[in-house]
């Protein structure tokens, strides 16, 4: 799959501008706030028709404008295909495709993305909402339904949230905790499933990726933990919610005297580990960087595994920060579909792929 022609009208700082990709390499170059990293969010709004870095739709409206257009003509499934996505300031957006009125969850049943960036380079140090968002990005398009339920268990989790942080100033609000908590722990069983589901492919897929990269002297290994009373996150979904409510049960007092929600999807987290030991530990900061890689050229693999196509891979600014060996690396992994990659402006990345350059001036391409 690839993106072939992508047109934007009022989007972040681009007034109009179109632009055709190579099918394989794209270096899309520029000096910095030119709008390089705009033009890989519009990219990635394709396959899921949201942003990797806001969750609110009008900031993607240029200052100026009152809507937003983005328009691409891809080729997926072996046949050319066109997507029309429009963000208004009052209204709901709208998704098209092949000019049919569609849901955003069936952008990704067209084309799919990977994206990685350099917050991803710490993905390892960081807290474990960082692994979270890795898992949930990928199964979203993965599995198209899966957006809508991780949006209503944001939905309950605020809602539990809130009753008890304020139950004491208003106690009838105490009546509807149990409702929400179950609700809650329904929705934690599928997330579960779906998550420890995709944690093994991507250990699988993640292990030799690694091995290769640290020349055989690294074993990488992933494993998906939750709610200490879930035994087996593969399990029967009835099976997961049955344990998540023991675990509610266990530690309702400690919600009510924390005022805070202390069971769910939301303390899932990724243990990796480099030769057996826990890489946020002990692991260097080559060693974290080398993983962090290898498991998003895992995620690409995985994808390739389940549609018989590349995603396309969008790599923002993310090999200026990795010496030559480790961009040797990844450039050398990611023949067989279509990348876009930005850098600036006197990178050398262009020389080294040998793609299409794409320079970006204040929001115009030339």
């Amino acid at each position: 799959m690839r993106i072939d022609l992508l047109s934007l009208r009022g989007y972040r700082n681009y007034a109009e501008a179109e632009v055709r990709f190579d099918r394989a390499v794209n270096v899309i170059t520029g000096r910095n706030a030119q709008g390089k990293t705009n033009l890989l969010e519009a990219a990635y709004l394709l396959s899921g028709g949201r942003s990797f870095r806001t969750r609110l739709d009008r900031e993607l409206i240029g200052f100026t404008e009152e809507y937003a257009a983005v328009n691409a003509e891809v080729f997926s499934g072996e046949r050319n295909q066109h997507i029309e996505i429009l963000l208004r300031r009052s209204g709901k957006k709208s998704v098209t495709i092949n000019r049919v009125r569609s849901a955003a969850a069936e952008l990704s049943t067209v084309i799919n993305t990977v994206l990685f960036c350099p917050d991803d380079l710490y993905l390892l140090r960081d807290g474990p909402a960082a692994r979270r968002k890795l898992m949930d990005l990928a199964i979203c398009q993965l599995r198209p339904g899966y957006a809508r339920l991780l949006s209503d268990y944001h939905r309950l989790y605020e809602n539990k949230t809130r009753i008890l942080r304020d139950f004491r100033e208003n106690p009838s609000m105490l009546d509807t905790l149990d409702e929400f908590s179950d609700g809650l722990a329904r929705a934690s069983a599928r997330i579960i499933r779906y998550r420890a589901s995709f944690a093994q492919r991507l250990a699988a897929a993640a292990a030799p990726i690694h091995l290769d990269f640290s020349g055989a002297d690294e074993a990488l290994g992933v494993q998906y933990r939750t709610v200490s009373t879930v035994t087996d996150p593969t399990a029967a979904e009835q099976t997961i919610y049955a344990q998540i409510c023991e675990h509610q049960r266990l530690h309702r007092a400690a919600e009510l005297a924390s005022g805070s929600c202390l069971t769910g999807a939301h303390k899932d987290d990724l243990e990796i580990t480099v030769n057996e030991r826990s890489a946020r530990s002990f692991a260097s900061q080559g060693q974290t960087r080398t993983a962090a890689l290898s498991l998003k050229l895992a995620e690409r693999e995985i994808f390739l595994a389940e549609t018989g196509e590349y995603p396309v891979l969008l790599l923002d600014d993310v090999l200026s920060e990795l010496d030559a060996r480790r961009q040797d690396f990844v450039l050398n992994r990611i023949g067989g579909g279509q990348t876009l990659i930005t850098c600036c402006e006197d990178a050398q990345i262009a020389e080294k792929t040998g793609g299409r350059v794409i320079l970006v001036d204040g929001g115009t391409i030339k």
